[in-house]
């Protein structure tokens, strides 16, 4: 036969894809991920937690009617591993919860919402606190963190506040004029329509005028506050935001002028554990170096024998207090406006601590300490930012505490853990 006149070759019978079909497969949760997945880390954490103070407060208990309550513990472990995995929504959070290995292992078959989520991230600021004091005498007992030597550090985090939300005193009265009006009119649409399908709307409207006009309220409590930091020539100018009294207008690491929170971290240079947190709506990091230490003391029970600050945080009347306590400060010193003068020379007006200080700095041994700053205290804040603290979603200065607190236990899990398997 003439090759030319060979009958075509059929196609290829083959098995393709169909994604539409549905597939029921059995599988245990416990099988989910594997042994050392950081999840089982996190959950390791949790287990050894005093959860006590938040049990205490669930309504629902054995024997009496309504629905059992999420376990505390399966909200910690999540909002930890999700900072872990620079996630900050709640919503966003929820849907891992039902699509994601992780987070499926930690709920345990437990569903969770985003209304609970999102009230758990900011409702218990205390017991951070507390916690994170437990977390480091537990390292400090364990002999894995000494707290001798420490490295504070601040950075500017945006806040939720928009630039547009900052009024002055004139244009809050009259936001405030509006928004009580605002919640007048509301209240009587209710009494006129008390209707069973319009009541839950009608319950947000109300409650959101409501809030609008406590946030107003509250900044015209902040402005003369802000109008005090400035010039008296320029106290007509103060501003304060509708949406987040709490925030200031900072600058910016980019060099630009953002409403923003001054997030302050204390590290452990040794071990890079976070032994200190603080927030701030302040621009400038001095004055902040004894308070923070003051927290340390509190949680560790002593001062570091040595401090390590930016040239923001220098302030003489800090040295003079510092050093009765025994405290070493490693910050270096200001380029003289004369340029003649040697900067590491004591000036007749200087105490004995400033004096030190300038001739400690322009020591080689002094120098080379100086250095591990930036290894740990700017290496901890390039982790919160790589973790997601780009920019607050919530707002004031409690909740962006609470926050603040959630990232430092996250941090101090995953370095606790590190520094356990190096000493095993």
């Amino acid at each position: 036969m003439d090759p030319s006149e060979e009958p075509p070759r059929p196609a290829p019978r083959l098995r393709q894809p169909d994604r539409s079909q549905v597939e029921a497969r059995p599988r245990k949760i416990e099988q989910l991920i594997e042994a050392d997945h950081p999840a089982r880390v996190v959950w390791a954490f949790v287990e050894g937690l005093d959860l006590s103070p938040l049990t205490e407060r669930i309504r629902s208990v054995e024997g009496q009617p309504g629905a059992a309550a999420i376990d505390p513990a399966i909200l910690i472990a999540l909002w930890l591993y999700a900072v872990l995995d620079k996630v900050s929504s709640a919503r966003r959070l929820a849907k891992l919860c039902c699509e994601h290995s992780a987070y499926i292992w930690l709920c345990g078959g437990v569903r969770v919402n985003h209304h609970t989520l999102s009230d758990f991230w900011t409702d218990h600021e205390a017991y951070l606190e507390h916690q994170l004091t437990v977390q480091v005498a537990a390292l400090m007992a364990e002999g894995l963190v000494e707290v001798e030597r420490t490295a504070q550090d601040g950075m500017r985090v945006r806040a939720s506040a928009g630039a547009s939300s900052f009024r002055r005193g004139p244009s809050l009265e009259v936001c405030l004029e509006e928004a009580e009006a605002r919640v007048a009119e509301l209240r009587q649409a209710r009494e006129r329509n008390p209707g069973e399908s319009d009541r839950r709307r009608q319950a947000a409207q109300e409650r959101a005028a409501r809030e609008r006009c406590e946030r107003v309220t509250k900044a015209l409590e902040q402005l003369p506050e802000v109008e005090a930091k400035k010039q008296a020539q320029d106290r007509h100018k103060a501003r304060v935001s509708t949406t987040d009294p709490d925030a200031r207008v900072m600058k910016m690491a980019n060099g630009g002028f953002r409403p923003a929170y001054n997030a302050q971290l204390c590290t452990d240079t040794h071990t890079q554990i976070i032994v200190g947190v603080e927030v701030i709506n302040a621009g400038s990091d001095q004055g902040q170096l004894v308070p923070m230490l003051e927290q340390v003391k509190a949680r560790c029970g002593r001062y570091p024998k040595e401090a390590l600050v930016d040239g923001g945080f220098v302030n003489k009347d800090d040295l003079d207090t510092l050093s009765e306590l025994g405290v070493t400060v490693y910050a270096p010193v200001p380029a003289p406006k004369d340029k003649t003068r040697e900067p590491h020379t004591p000036l007749p007006e200087d105490s004995k601590a400033v004096g030190a200080w300038r001739e400690r700095m322009g020591t080689e041994s002094a120098k080379t300490i100086y250095k591990v700053r930036a290894a740990t205290a700017e290496c901890v804040n390039a982790l919160a930012r790589n973790r997601g603290l780009q920019q607050f979603t919530v707002r004031g200065l409690d909740k962006v505490k609470a926050v603040m607190l959630w990232f430092a236990l996250a941090h101090n899990v995953m370095r606790a853990a590190a520094l356990r398997a190096a000493a095993a």
